[in-house]
């Protein structure tokens, strides 16, 4: 099988290869009592969460190339010697070296199955017949959003620093899935086998390629300072003649809908952008901040008015378009909550979100997006190829309970090249 090689260089270039995963068993592993551990506000209704995002990896199946983390874990997995390995560093890391001889013997699809869903605790001791646990390693709850533990840059992958650990799984799995996988030509980029000063955190719906040369990254709960000095680092050591730019733009910390830069600001295409007015245009007390980095050295490092002011003076012209719509803050409130600025593009001008924010899609509809329903495009009723300009309205009632829209539930990791 040949490989494929990662190429990220914005965040609206045509769609031609992404990383997805199916809401499994593990969704299920959850009850009231440990949901907010496992960092949901709500339980999910497996059966219906399944359904819609089935309308999501069937649309992104139309137009790229889709892999899902069990299947690529499984081919990690085959192999004796990586097997070996991740199952080592999983166990080490996760202090359950008690499992190594029984997680080395199980079949390999069943092991990336375990390893996702959670691995049951079996009762053979008293610290276990009394522990209220009911999984050795515990399920990863969050992995259907696979856009934070890893984050394409270029032609390397970033490797997630995760602000939580009943996350840190999450990282270690993409790693192995770029590095051993087989599959993608790529160098992977760690922050913990660097000795980093501070607690480093990063995650990827914190970090979007605009271009190739300006990254945006958010700076609240889940990617903090350290984490964005490490990006800054990455780039000052390649010694590049050419200047980059990182625009910060600082979060709240709470409500949890603003948990990711993406939750706020998505790009839609060449001259269009998704924001939540509040926090990205509106004065506020969350500074945007832009660093320049020219000849491996940081040049300028200053506040600037908001992102959308710092990206014209880099020569991108974006005209917002308003979660929520215009007319009432109090809706613009609701519909950012269930994920309303969260898009993911598939091409510039074609973009995939909730079909339950209505008045958001209202708002792009006036602007030139044609509202496609995901099912009939999977029906054949409609064909996308048909329209310059739209967005896919998927079903969401159960998703978004997780915390997260279209563009948390999808890693690219190739892309067309684009000219702004």
């Amino acid at each position: 099988m040949e490989r494929i090689s990662v190429s990220i260089n914005s965040e609206i270039g045509e769609l031609e290869g992404v990383i997805l995963h199916t809401p499994g068993a593990e969704v299920e592993n959850m009850t009231p009592e440990n949901a907010q551990r496992a960092l949901y506000s709500d339980i999910l209704n497996l059966n219906v969460a399944r359904k819609e995002y089935a309308q999501l990896s069937g649309v992104l199946s139309k137009v790229a190339k889709t892999f899902e983390v069990v299947d690529l874990l499984k081919l990690v997995l085959s192999k004796e010697e990586s097997k070996e390995y991740l199952i080592e560093k999983i166990c080490k890391h996760e202090n359950a070296m008690s499992l190594y001889d029984h997680l080395l013997d199980i079949e390999s699809g069943e092991l990336a199955r375990l390893l996702v869903e959670g691995v049951p605790l079996v009762r053979n001791t008293l610290t276990n017949f009394l522990s209220k646990e009911r999984f050795a390693l515990k399920p990863l709850y969050n992995f259907y959003f696979t856009r934070d533990a890893s984050i394409a840059i270029g032609e390397d992958v970033l490797i997630a620093k995760m602000a939580n650990a009943v996350r840190d799984r999450e990282s270690i799995i993409m790693e192995a899935i770029f590095s051993q996988s087989g599959v993608f030509t790529t160098q992977t980029i760690n922050p913990s086998t660097f000795n980093n000063p501070g607690d480093v955190t990063i995650e990827g719906g914190d970090v979007l390629v605009v271009r190739d040369d300006i990254l945006l990254v958010g700076n609240g709960i889940r990617t903090n300072t350290f984490g964005i000095d490490f990006i800054l680092n990455r780039f000052l050591s390649r010694g590049e003649k050419r200047r980059r730019y990182i625009l910060v733009q600082e979060l709240p910390h709470k409500p949890e809908s603003f948990i990711h830069l993406d939750m706020v600001f998505t790009m839609l295409d060449y001259d269009k952008c998704m924001v939540y007015e509040p926090i990205v245009l509106q004065p506020n007390r969350y500074q945007t901040v832009q660093i320049t980095i020219d000849n491996g050295m940081v040049t300028d490092i200053r506040t600037v008015d908001n992102l959308l002011v710092a990206l014209r003076n880099l020569g991108i012209d974006l005209q917002p378009i308003v979660c929520g719509g215009t007319k009432d803050r109090w809706i613009q409130e609701r519909e950012q909550w269930h994920s309303g600025a969260n898009f993911v593009a598939i091409g510039p001008g074609k973009v995939v979100g909730y079909g339950r924010n209505i008045n958001t899609l209202e708002e792009m509809h006036k602007h030139g997006f044609e509202i496609l329903k995901a099912k009939d495009i999977l029906t054949g009723k409609v064909h996308m190829n048909s329209y310059k300009r739209f967005v896919v309205a998927l079903d969401g009632s159960e998703l978004p309970r997780g915390g997260g829209g279209a563009r948390c539930m999808t890693m690219p990791f190739k892309r067309k090249p684009i000219q702004f």
